[in-house]
């Protein structure tokens, strides 16, 4: 694999990441928000928007899609396995977005690191492989890092649990998103496979806004937050990552990507003013090490 190659594939998979990154922060300052009926935006009001807007852009981009003159379309099974890998996509958005309204962004996406271990401990069910001692390592890293980064000890009684409990749901979800969708339907162009996954999504968050939303829906949404939940939740991470993650590999892949972590605890704290203490930060980089530590097995170039 060519240096440029690699090159590329990080740049992408940074910018997914940072995407994402910022994907929580836009999401509080909606509940923040109201529209014109003046109450404000609800979680399903949200997530229906980002969803919507996002499936509507991408059926654009694959319309304007140059198709190659021998790629193969789309078989039934792809579209059956994406469209449901694409429940649990939704799934992440609606325990991530009613996470972080009832605790901080900087907390919330600590939760959802929790990636980290459970998809060992997936891998270690599913696939019969016993972890490593260096995974094993980097997994107790980790939760040293959380409790450090979510400053355990001195809110142990102010955080809500339904706050914690939703982002441990939150980091679940994802990493079934990961763990699957690193392994269907990998012939298809990332931005077919991200609509698939979308239009799965949506199914789970019809019936969400359907259960949750008790208030005439708010239409504001689509042009006051819609579009900016939308754009960097899911138009441009999943397609730069479905097509950074090839040519950077699963390893430096999985390391350029915890670039999420820093890029969210940092929106927060510049603009929700979150205080983020220098132990919390301590943390964040104990949790980014041990991602580091877990990849460092990948050959040059390749994951």
């Amino acid at each position: 694999m060519s240096n440029n190659k690699v090159l590329k594939g990080v740049i992408l998979v940074g910018f997914g990441a940072t995407s994402y990154g910022m994907l929580a922060t836009f999401v509080k300052l909606a509940y923040h928000d109201t529209g014109i009926t003046g109450l404000p935006f609800t979680p399903a009001e949200v997530i229906s928007s980002q969803f919507i807007i996002g499936i509507a852009v991408l059926l654009l981009i694959n319309a304007l899609r140059k198709k190659k003159p021998n790629a193969l379309p789309a078989s039934r099974k792809d579209i059956t396995q994406l469209l449901i890998t694409g429940t649990s996509t939704g799934l992440t958005s609606i325990f991530y977005y009613m996470a972080v309204k009832y605790i901080p962004v900087s907390i919330g996406i600590v939760l959802l690191m929790q990636t980290v271990w459970m998809g060992v401990l997936l891998e270690m069910v599913l696939d019969k492989k016993r972890p490593s001692a260096l995974k094993t390592a980097a997994v107790f890293i980790v939760l040293v890092g959380t409790a450090l980064a979510t400053n355990l000890i001195q809110n142990a009684n102010g955080l809500d649990w339904r706050g914690i409990a939703l982002g441990l749901l939150a980091a679940a979800s994802f990493t079934t998103t990961m763990f699957t969708s690193n392994r269907i339907a990998l012939g298809l162009p990332s931005s077919l496979r991200s609509l698939y996954m979308l239009l799965g999504g949506a199914v789970v968050i019809l019936f969400f806004a359907l259960a949750t939303q008790h208030t005439p829906f708010n239409y504001d949404i689509f042009y006051k937050w819609g579009l900016f939940v939308a754009i960097f939740g899911t138009i441009i991470p999943p397609i730069l990552l479905n097509m950074g993650f090839p040519k950077t590999g699963i390893g430096l892949g999985s390391i350029v990507s915890a670039l999420e972590l820093p890029v969210s605890v940092t929106m927060a704290w510049l603009l929700l003013h979150e205080v983020v203490s220098a132990i919390q930060w301590f943390g964040i980089g104990l949790i980014l090490f041990a991602i580091v530590m877990m990849n460092v097995n990948f050959r040059k170039g390749k994951g």
